[in-house]
């Protein structure tokens, strides 16, 4: 039997959990709420549950009909984001400021979902390691699992994640061998200036007009400085500055992210913008401090895994549904930090027409759900049989 058509049988209930979590969104390792519904359905379920991993994250284990050693790690993302939602939906966010606008309640309930599967019809040997991690969204959350031992205490054999993508044709898998998302850097430029009334800017320092013509050179990197055949995207996010109509402020804030593929590249891109900072400071007579984080490694999938998720999902949904060298794209994930410890895949799931991600507007296609618990749950099945 197809475990889709299984799943569709408690879809509804899945639906619920995702609406409730929708409408409940915890940023960062604040994901309290979100995390104890987990456990607790995992308790229901029958698995061994281990809370509090990395901060906010749950981990479950669940034996199959045997033994065999072999140990298959499945991970979501619980996270939402700082983001005000602007829907009319039922279920909206009932939380100010904060919305799941990224389908991490989504990935969520997809894995619960292959968790209940997997618990029901235990058509698998070895155990299945379900990984519910916190602080996806540029937070560290896939680290803080791993300093808290997440392999050690839970080893795995190989790890699988996936993500929904709004604009994709509904229920087609994508996929590479090889990197597939990029690494970020995120960066803070902070000019002080010398503050002064706006009829007499020759007295001052004016930290915007530092911050706006800094904003122009930094480009430079990309369209002067790297190779124009290797993939490299700087945005500027942020700038900050004034209070008044009539004052030139003292100081400005820009900040943004650099994403990369090659690890020449990115050393590169953060040599440059402290040398144009350090020209800027010194061109204008300001004071210019720059922070740089790592904050994402380069997201690789591994041969083996590439192609075993490659043969679930054509088991699946059918080979014209599974598209397996689809093109790298420069977003990031901290999934990259569990795969640099443990060989995997990541894959794309199809959401069909929509706001894109981190938009106002984004709403999360439940009719998805069972596609992705049903991915999951079938990787578990196969890869404990290798």
């Amino acid at each position: 039997m197809n475990p889709i058509d299984r799943i569709q049988g408690f879809s509804d209930e899945l639906t619920a959990l995702r609406r409730d979590l929708h409408a409940h969104p915890e940023t960062g390792f604040e994901e309290v709420r979100t995390s104890g519904i987990v456990a607790d359905l995992l308790e229901k379920f029958g698995c061994e549950v281990h809370r509090g991993v990395g901060g906010t994250g749950v981990v479950g284990l669940l034996k199959g009909r045997s033994d065999n050693g072999r140990r298959i790690g499945l991970r979501a993302d619980m996270d939402a984001l700082p983001i005000e939602e602007e829907t009319n939906l039922p279920y909206r966010s009932i939380i100010p400021g904060k919305m799941h606008a990224c389908g991490h309640d989504g990935h969520t309930t997809m894995l619960v979902g292959a968790a209940r599967y997997l618990a029901e019809t235990r058509d698998f040997d070895g155990t299945a390691v379900f990984i519910f991690q916190p602080a996806e969204e540029g937070l560290g959350g896939a680290r803080a699992m791993l300093k808290d031992g997440l392999f050690e205490r839970f080893p795995c054999d190989e790890i699988y994640g996936l993500h929904n993508q709004p604009g994709g044709q509904h229920g087609q898998i994508k996929l590479c061998t090889g990197p597939i998302m990029a690494a970020a850097d995120f960066f803070d430029i902070r000019i002080r200036g010398r503050g002064i009334h706006a009829a007499q800017p020759h007295r001052g320092i004016d930290p915007i007009i530092v911050a706006t013509g800094l904003a122009q050179a930094l480009q430079s990197i990309v369209s002067r400085n790297t190779d124009p055949l290797k993939s490299i995207v700087l945005s500027i996010t942020r700038i900050a500055a004034g209070s008044a109509y009539n004052v030139i402020p003292e100081t400005a804030h820009m900040a943004g992210t650099v994403r990369t593929f090659d690890a020449e590249v990115r050393k590169l891109a953060g040599t440059r913008i402290r040398e144009l900072a350090a020209g800027f400071a010194a061109a204008y007579g300001a004071e210019i401090e720059v922070d740089l984080q790592d904050v994402f490694s380069v997201l690789e999938n591994a041969p083996a895994q590439s192609a075993a998720a490659t043969e679930v999902a054509t088991e699946l949904l059918g080979a014209e549904n599974v598209d397996p060298h689809a093109t790298p794209r420069m977003g990031s994930e901290d999934f990259a930090d569990m795969t640099m410890r443990v060989p995997g895949a990541y894959v794309w799931l199809g959401a069909g027409p929509g706001a894109g991600l981190h938009n106002a507007a984004y709403n999360f296609n439940d009719s998805i759900i069972p596609i992705g618990s049903a991915f999951l749950a079938r990787m578990v099945e196969r890869r404990t049989a290798a």
